[in-house]
């Protein structure tokens, strides 16, 4: 008998940051209640900086007049960690799951995180690995995803962010990772990656490391 816990998967397509903060608050209402099975959610924002709780707006080193010219929005979020930025080409992934009873540690959960990362990027022989005292997946030339948490009563929201085919050049627009440097897969490739195909080993590395059983939302 199969006991394993089911992982609904939701590729959602290109969402406006406001949109998906709806969409996690909605679909973790729906968790903690036990209406909605565990869910990751699969997207990719328009140009967006987002503030997580140990970071303010002196990070931003471009003026609101110019972000507005470029198209670049700005939100405070309730996140864990410092300033990122979400852009065109980069795959975010916002688990929004129940850790308990049998994973309730905040460690291990940022760890998982790191590790579908790893065994994802692992399939394109990027080699990527953890740095100790900092969060995230990182690689000889820089950062390639960033990950930001909340937890709520063992629930989990926002996630993590993938940087696949991203101008890199938004990341000038603050000072990201203590200022390390940043880098993609498609910089790391020298070759742009099909974006659809990274959510799905994604999807398949998160059920695996997660332990669960993956379906895809209902059509």
């Amino acid at each position: 008998m199969n006991d394993k816990r089911r992982l609904r998967i939701r590729k959602l397509g290109r969402v406006e940051y406001g949109e998906a903060l709806r969409i996690q608050k909605e679909t973790e209402l729906a968790v903690k209640a036990g209406d909605k099975v565990d869910s990751l959610l699969l997207l990719e924002h328009p140009h967006t900086l987002t503030l997580g709780r140990r970071s303010d707006s002196s990070s931003i080193l471009m003026s609101e007049k110019l972000l507005t010219a470029r198209g670049v929005a700005v939100f405070e979020t309730n996140r864990g960690g410092k300033i990122t930025y979400h852009g065109l080409g980069q795959v975010v992934g916002y688990p929004i799951i129940n850790l308990s009873p049998d994973r309730e540690d905040v460690h291990r959960y940022v760890r998982d995180l790191e590790e579908v990362l790893i065994r994802t990027l692992a399939d394109y022989r990027i080699d990527a690995f953890r740095l100790e005292g900092l969060t995230g997946v990182h690689t000889s030339r820089g950062k390639v995803a960033a990950i930001g948490v909340h937890i709520a009563r063992w629930i989990t929201t926002h996630g993590f962010a993938l940087n696949v085919n991203t101008d890199l050049s938004f990341f000038n627009l603050i000072i990201a990772c203590d200022g390390e440097q940043v880098t993609s897969m498609e910089d790391l490739l020298g070759r742009e990656i099909d974006m659809h195909e990274v959510e799905n080993r994604l999807a398949s590395r998160f059920a695996e490391v997660f332990e669960m059983e993956m379906e895809n939302e209902p059509t």
